[in-house]
């Protein structure tokens, strides 16, 4: 309910944020574009504290956690939509899913802290912020200084030159995304383009140059405030997107300073030490020449670690302040994983290294050599290995790590981030996009849209729910709208022409919804006079896995959903900050579901894929085949790792893991069993 506060402002009720990390950076980001599409004048109201909705830096610089009670205040012609709208999307935590991050940015288990405090002078230690060894020089990375007058000229010319480096520093940034062509590392340059349009900056920016000051002060004293104001909240989210704020800063500041913004370039086989490096910086990094690079600021969450993750490149960060003095030239080693960085290391320290090194060397070497190969077990056993993707950009690139087809192509990716839901012509082009990327000869499994309960659209509305995960989520969306639908599948039968078409629904809990998911797709199919589409459901629920020889009479296909299936086996929320952790895919109880699973599909016939997070761990590809499981579907950068693993193992010991492992009583038996018999 909306209050009226006197001066047509409407106060909403109070909301509790559900969020993990509060109004981090992406759930602040999706406040604040939503905020945008409206006319009025909206704030958040946050205790004694407000921020401006549209604004991604002042909703950050709140430093709200999880559990903070926020309202929102809004006064304009829409502003009593404006607060609902607004209101239901903190509710529903902005659409933020921190758990479907792909296997390549997540951080590593153990930082540095946790390893035994050894006294040595030349082991400088920090936090492993991107794994692996190597060798290198020492090379440092000096922050660009300018000569900033205080004063300007003309306010309209301030104005002007001001306006003209925004626009110029956007269109660098976009050159970097073209550059960078993957999905999740464009995605934190388009934040950065975000940033430059931050009102807050805005504002600040142009209340210094009503003062008379120049466009380059103004701005450089807009950004270093903000930046400085969210490093000083304590909050460790915070602090890493205030390197966001700085990167997009001096950008700027050096297009309005008038000097060239240079990217990185440093000698061959050169470790970068560096006070701290921006996104943009680390995305421009050309990984033959470096080899790693340690920075005293930032953590293995921060945007940096993620492309230096993406990349292959060792990284460590927060590293002792001793590393900005270190003579430039001298040889050191680091070590990505433990967090450290080795200085004027002895003979067997190096010999050491080297062999780790060519270690991970050959064993890559070996995964690219059997990317482009069928995947099968050493005795022959066909395993289909495909991966999970967004666009047709994601299906190119699959290919080129040995994708077989598309196990899980994420409709959700052209309902995101929009105000309304797409059109039948806006999804076809882009589902017959995919489907000719990968041809005739591949498999292309499309999931029907999986939204609502913990992933909400701002133009679709679902009524409040106490346990959303229990509510309406997936199929039940598309039954509750089959407006929705129906666009939608007629747009999916569009691309049977190109690929092997699989057409696959979400969250089916019970016979009578796939029954009636299944008499809408034939009514459309015969509309259509579309034939030969494969049909199957999403195993991500308790029942679905009981039934499963029930269900193997009315589907073509099992994929099971492990992350899901996971917090539905155990009543163990994947977002809850202190069961996260043991909400572990590899719990006996879940991997019993799994083997229940296969053997209700082979007494009919039907195969079983998995799209979950387990099918992109390596360790865990045996084990799956073992229990039943002939496709698996992972991730673009682990598919090499997956093939070359099974390439590794006979079917009958695969059958033997399954059987050892199944009878395993808890988590940590299974996970040493997989470590003492990887290969």
């Amino acid at each position: 309910m909306a209050n009226q506060t006197g001066s047509d402002k409407l106060v909403s009720e109070n909301i509790a944020i559900p969020n993990p990390a509060g109004l981090h950076a992406r759930p602040a980001a999706v406040l604040a574009t939503k905020a945008k599409s409206f006319q009025s004048d909206i704030k958040i109201l946050f205790g004694d504290l407000s921020a401006n909705a549209k604004s991604v830096v002042g909703i950050m610089g709140l430093s709200t956690r999880k559990g903070d009670i926020v309202r929102i205040e809004a006064s304009g012609e829409d502003a009593a939509e404006a607060l609902n709208e607004l209101t239901q999307l903190i509710k529903d935590a902005c659409g933020e899913d921190e758990h479907e991050a792909p296997p390549a940015t997540t951080a590593p288990a153990q930082p540095v802290q946790q390893q035994p405090i050894i006294v040595d002078a030349n082991l400088l230690t920090g936090v492993g912020a991107s794994p692996g060894i190597a060798i290198g020089r020492i090379y440092h990375h000096r922050i660009q200084e300018f000569d900033i007058p205080e004063h300007g000229l003309a306010y309209t010319d301030e104005q002007a030159r001001f306006l003209k480096a925004l626009a110029d520093a956007s269109s660098q940034i976009e050159d970097i995304k073209v550059r960078l062509k993957e999905p999740a590392k464009q995605a934190i340059m388009s934040m950065h383009q975000e940033l430059l349009q931050d009102p807050d900056l805005m504002a600040h920016t142009y209340t210094n140059l009503g003062e008379g000051k120049s466009a380059a002060w103004s701005w450089r004293d807009a950004f270093t405030a903000y930046s400085a104001r969210l490093e000083a909240q304590g909050n460790a989210f915070l602090g890493e997107r205030a390197n966001d704020i700085r990167d997009i800063g001096r950008r700027v500041l050096a297009l309005l300073a008038g000097v060239e913004h240079v990217e990185i370039d440093v000698p061959e086989g050169s470790i970068l030490i560096a006070e701290d490096l921006t996104p943009s910086d680390t995305a421009a990094l050309d990984p033959v020449k470096v080899k790693g690079f340690c920075t005293r600021t930032g953590g293995a969450t921060s945007h940096v670690a993620i492309l230096a993750r993406s990349f292959g490149i060792p990284a460590v960060c927060g590293i002792d302040q001793q590393a900005l003095l270190i003579p430039e030239g001298g040889q050191a080693i680091i070590d990505g994983s433990l967090g450290t960085l080795r200085l004027a290391p002895t003979k067997e320290q190096l010999e050491a290294a080297e062999a780790e090194i060519k270690k991970i060397e050959a064993r890559r070497a070996e995964e690219s050599a059997l990317s482009q190969n069928e995947a099968k077990t050493s005795d022959g056993t066909r395993i289909e290995v495909v991966a999970n993707i967004r666009n047709a950009t994601d299906a190119r690139e699959a290919i080129v790590k040995g994708a077989e087809g598309v196990g899980l192509l994420r409709s959700e990716f052209l309902f995101d981030n929009r105000d309304t839901a797409p059109s039948e012509e806006e999804q076809a082009q882009e589902y017959c996009a995919v489907a000719k990327a990968l041809g005739s000869e591949r498999t292309l499994v499309v999931r029907t849209l999986d939204v609502g309960g913990d992933k909400p659209l701002s133009y679709m509305p679902l009524p409040k729910e106490d346990n959303p995960f229990l509510g309406l989520r997936g199929i039940r969306v598309g039954l509750e709208r089959p407006d929705i639908l129906r666009t939608q599948l007629r747009a999916i039968l569009q691309a049977a022409p190109y690929a092997k078409l699989h057409i696959m629904f979400p969250m089916i809990a019970s016979i009578d919804e796939l029954r009636e998911a299944k008499a809408i797709l034939a009514e459309e199919q015969a509309s259509m006079g579309v034939k030969d589409v494969k049909v199957g459901i999403m195993v991500e629920v308790p029942s679905t896995a009981v039934m499963a020889e029930r269900f193997a009479k009315e589907v073509d296909f099992f994929s099971i959903g492990t992350n899901d299936l996971t917090q539905y086996v155990l009543a163990m929320d994947r977002g809850h900050p202190q069961l996260a952790k043991q909400a572990d895919a590899l719990h006996p109880g879940v991997l019993a579901m799994i083997a229940m699973t296969c053997e209700g599909a082979k007494k009919h016939g039907k195969w079983v894929g998995v799209c979950g997070g387990l099918a992109s761990d390596e360790r865990a590809a045996p084990l799956l085949v073992g229990m039943g499981v002939t496709e698996l579907s992972a991730s673009i950068p682990s598919i090499p790792s997956v093939k070359a693993t099974l390439s590794r193992w006979r079917l009958d010991e695969c059958n033997q893991l399954a059987k050892d492992i199944l009878e395993k009583a808890t988590t940590a038996e299974v996970r040493e069993h997989l470590a003492k018999t990887a290969r």
